[in-house]
């Protein structure tokens, strides 16, 4: 298969390599990068994943879209680098299973991203002798993830922004407590305001030189790594297809699974489990796109989305156009626009979707305990309630995102039970914390990143 080009979902860019679509982020006309082609799996490819650890697989996945970019031997470094600890698949009953995604540094499902993309970076700018400064906007977990998997690499700076009041103390310190090259900033607002900011400083012209890129799922080089543990989950179960229950906020998760589908794994269908910013079901529903904003504040605090940035690529690969409508200077007048629709028919086969409300969270954390002993924290416990709803028969895995010591106030208020805490998060107690704090003001942003 020949080298795979990236192209804007916005389709007024110029095509660009694997390397540049990971080094920008954005496009330059705020669309976000697909790959031209999506590179298939063969049945004996996906039977082979039995037989392999974790990384291996990622090696073999990564390597089909960063063809003739990087040797084989780098990449593979990377990999086992990125991928040094458990990914748990935990049997609740017949045919649901939960995959535990938070055994990572962050206790986060974002590490499997932040890790391989971190390390990518890091080679690509040493190879080019670039200086980078990576921008993230983050609802809760993101942000943590990427601080930490960015910490110390040379030639890159991150700055941080999240909404000031909609965060947990562990999430928050997860990204206050390093410096270095790391800074942090609480933004008054939602974090559909952090992502605004974000998105407008990538195109604006006086910021050229600081060599602005994007560790948010905006970047393909963050879903590429999701990919993965959909097809490891599907080659650990005995099952010709399988069903996944994906918590959703900003969609870079649900497009993972979505691009491993388009590679040829048999997933049966998506269940797209959002909280109560119930855009998606609505527009499965009406045909009918309309952001949520602002965003609703739920106790799963990093699906706070009202406006998915993802959501653009999925209606891309399904056919339609999304868009945001902006003026000269980049500032978003309306958020998303669908110029052309998807198919329709073709999205409601492959998708369902439910809105969960916080009541309904609280009271699956509390049955789901009492029931098989087993924690869950509000995200997933979102992905679950959906599966209930869905009532779909065949085999499941649920996405279990966090760690539910990262909660430890709601664990405590509805199981009366101080959830255990790893290692990776006891070490934040006690620590110093550094941050600005900001009015969602784009001239205030933009003061501190120059």
């Amino acid at each position: 298969m020949p080298k795979i080009m990236f192209r804007s979902t916005n389709r007024k860019a110029p095509l660009v390599s694997f390397k540049e679509a990971l080094m920008r982020g954005q496009a330059p006309d705020y669309g976000l990068y697909m790959p031209t082609a999506i590179p298939k799996l063969t049945k004996e490819e996906i039977d082979s994943f039995r037989n392999k650890e974790y990384y291996e697989i990622a090696f073999e996945i990564a390597k089909k879209f960063l063809k003739d970019e990087i040797s084989d031997a780098e990449l593979k470094r990377i990999c086992k680098e990125s991928y040094n600890f458990e990914v748990p698949l935990e049997k609740v009953k017949d045919n649901l299973f939960i995959m535990r995604l938070d055994r990572g540094p962050t206790a986060s499902f974002k590490d499997f991203a932040a890790r391989m993309m971190a390390r990518l970076m890091g080679y690509f700018a040493k190879q080019e002798k670039r200086a980078l400064h990576v921008l993230v906007a983050t609802s809760g977990d993101t942000g943590g993830a990427v601080a930490d998997a960015f910490y110390g690499v040379d030639n890159i700076k991150v700055t941080v922004l999240f909404p000031e009041n909609e965060i947990s103390e562990r999430q928050r310190k997860q990204m206050t407590t390093l410096g270095k090259n790391v800074t942090a900033i609480a933004v008054k607002g939602k974090f559909d305001d952090c992502q605004t900011l974000v998105k407008r400083a990538f195109n604006d012209s006086e910021l050229k030189d600081l060599n602005l890129s994007s560790a948010n799922s905006i970047s393909f080089g963050r879903l590429m790594p999701q990919i993965v543990y959909y097809i490891y989950a599907y080659s650990r179960l005995a099952g010709d297809k399988v069903i996944f229950s994906v918590p959703s906020g900003n969609f870079g998760n649900l497009m993972g699974g979505v691009i491993a589908k388009e590679m040829g794994l048999n997933i049966e269908r998506f269940i797209v489990a959002v909280n109560e910013n119930d855009e998606f079901p609505k527009f499965l529903e009406s045909g009918n796109y309309r952001a949520v904003v602002p965003s609703k504040e739920c106790s799963s605090n990093a699906m706070n989305v009202g406006h998915p940035s993802n959501l653009a690529r999925l209606i891309d690969l399904y056919g339609g156009w999304l868009t945001d409508e902006r003026a000269e200077n980049g500032k978003v007048l309306m958020s998303g626009v669908l110029k052309e629709k998807p198919d329709m028919e073709k999205l409601r086969k492959d998708f369902v979707s439910f809105s969960i409300s916080d009541r309904d969270v609280d009271e699956t954390i509390k049955s789901f305990y009492n029931k098989y002993k087993i924690i869950i924290e509000p995200h997933g416990a979102v992905g679950l309630v959906a599966f209930e709803k869905a009532g779909l028969n065949g085999l499941t895995v649920c996405l279990e995102t966090a760690d539910p010591a990262k909660f430890p106030d709601k664990i405590k208020e509805l199981l009366g039970i101080d959830p255990k805490v790893s290692e990776c998060l006891s070490k934040l107690d006690g620590k110093k914390e550094e941050f600005e704090t900001i009015h969602n003001d784009y001239r205030e942003f933009k003061r501190i990143i120059q």
